[in-house]
């Protein structure tokens, strides 16, 4: 149902106003992401865009149009797809985590971020290449 030229993915009121914080706040962790190598920076920035697609599509616009982070948050909304230096990034960043925690953390805790490498990498791997 659309009204007065207003998309249905955005909410009226204070759920809009929600969305609208958690993409400024996915900005955010994006931002830091893009100068901290331990974080990641597109998944963020993906997030992002969705939660301003549902409050503020000039700022989704924005990001879409970004000349370095735009084409990877259309491959991912088109196609599920990472690129291939991506996932390389994401394997050498949780890899080299996962070996830090192991040296540096006591156990139960050392084991955390090996076991989300386990999880993620082989899943991020089996996406498409954009």
């Amino acid at each position: 149902m659309e009204k007065d030229g207003e998309d249905d993915k955005q909410p009226a009121g204070p759920l809009r106003h929600l969305w609208f914080a958690l993409g400024v706040m996915f900005l955010g962790l994006g931002a830091v992401g893009a100068v901290l190598p331990i974080m990641p920076t597109v998944v963020f920035l993906i997030v992002a865009a969705a939660c301003f697609a549902r409050s503020n599509p000039a700022w989704e616009a924005r990001l879409m149009r970004h000349p370095v982070f735009g084409p990877h948050i259309t491959a991912w909304r088109e196609r599920k797809a990472v690129s291939r230096a991506g996932k390389w990034w994401a394997t050498v960043g949780l890899g080299g985590g996962a070996i830090f925690s192991l040296f540096t953390l006591l156990p139960p805790f050392s084991f955390i971020t090996p076991a989300v490498a386990a999880i993620v990498l082989p899943w991020l791997w089996s996406r498409p290449e954009s």
